[in-house]
């Protein structure tokens, strides 16, 4: 348990952030595997922009983020 007033502050907030983060990445999950599943320019476009917030919002990192679009893009294509 935190001692001092602060951390208790800190640990709600934590708590808080945490749950938002991951409703983001399971809204992202959910985008990303609805694009794999029927590739269609717009749903990979909206997989695409969930992506690119999720990178900044630091929830992911950018290079796994590029290669998951490049990997739909080449969907698209076929």
């Amino acid at each position: 348990m935190p001692i001092t007033k602060q951390a208790s502050k800190k640990l709600r907030h934590d708590r808080a952030v945490t749950k938002k983060n991951a409703k983001t990445k399971a809204t992202l999950k959910s985008l990303v595997k609805k694009a794999r599943k029927s590739p269609t320019a717009a749903s990979i476009t909206k997989a695409t922009s969930a992506l690119d917030k999720a990178v900044k919002h630091h929830l992911i990192h950018k290079n796994a983020a590029a290669r998951t679009k490049s990997r739909l893009s080449k969907l698209l294509k076929k």
